[in-house]
């Protein structure tokens, strides 16, 4: 018998929860969830969020529990196992090497004579994750080159991402090391676990979703995106060649619209349409 399986990885804001200006299906995250819950679906959440902030939106939101959360935007990963939340130390080590002995106060003093950034909160902040946020009417480009500059004259690879939060009318810059992104984590689950990209689905809506959408690991790109987060995706999955692996959401198989977890589920069977026996019987049984 053929078996099958699933590393489903997937941010939270705006992807399965419903916290942007588009409307929700009501049913969306009740077959999100009971998807989520098969066998074959290692679920890893995949977020900005700090540890913390996520055990409360899982609460919050009903959401599943995942077999994995990378947090604080790809700088730490956890293993879950009933209440336990144990850090892999290996991901930790791995990503430790970019910043070239430097650590965060001194990577922050270095672009402190940088205008216009302002420190995040302390919660948001971490060994290797060091936020700030940037006035929507500053050019980002020219503070990003700046940043860049420096960090490259004293041999730091570092990663710098660049995202809007919408709701507080706000963009959000991040310093991490450069193989600390997203991307890298979820290539480094893929290893750990024996996935292949056949076997992985991500699924985002942001611009720090973007190295993971415009490469070859299989992603959605919620239909509540912003158009010139779609935009881009497109344009930048083409250039590397991976038009074929980026999804944006479409309202057509699950009954739904393609908002949040109803354009993850729509995703899902797009490319692993193995699953639509399961979603059929959820679907069903609701």
């Amino acid at each position: 018998m053929h078996t099958r399986q699933l590393l489903l990885c997937t941010d939270m804001d705006r992807t399965i929860i419903p916290n942007g200006t588009e409307s929700e299906h009501p049913d969306a995250r009740k077959r999100f969830k009971a998807f989520c819950l098969h066998p074959e679906v290692t679920l890893a959440y995949v977020t900005g969020r700090h540890k913390k902030l996520v055990q409360q939106a899982i609460k919050n939101y009903h959401l599943p529990r995942p077999d994995y959360a990378i947090t604080d935007v790809g700088t730490k990963i956890y293993k879950i196992e009933g209440e336990e939340w144990e850090e892999l130390t290996e991901w930790k080590q791995e990503i430790s090497q970019s910043w070239n002995g430097y650590d965060h106060q001194q990577i922050k003093n270095l672009l402190n004579d940088i205008e216009d950034l302002i420190l995040q909160e302390r919660n948001k902040q971490n060994t290797h994750k060091l936020s700030y946020y940037l006035p929507l009417f500053i050019d980002s480009d020219t503070v990003i080159k700046k940043m860049s500059h420096l960090l490259k004259q004293q041999n730091i690879d570092a990663s710098i991402l660049w995202s809007i939060d919408e709701l507080k009318n706000i963009g959000l810059l991040d310093v991490l090391p450069a193989n600390a992104t997203k991307l890298h984590a979820i290539e480094f689950l893929q290893q750990k676990l024996g996935f292949q990209h056949k076997e992985t689905v991500f699924a985002g809506d942001s611009g720090n979703d973007l190295p993971v959408l415009i490469s070859p690991v299989q992603s959605i790109l919620v239909d509540n995106a912003s158009d010139e987060i779609k935009t881009s995706a497109q344009q930048l999955a083409q250039q590397n060649g991976n038009e074929a692996t980026l999804y944006i959401s479409k309202p057509l198989i699950c009954g739904m619209n393609a908002n949040y977890s109803a354009g993850v589920l729509e995703g899902i069977l797009h490319f692993t349409p193995q699953f639509h026996s399961l979603l059929a019987i959820e679907k069903a049984s609701a």
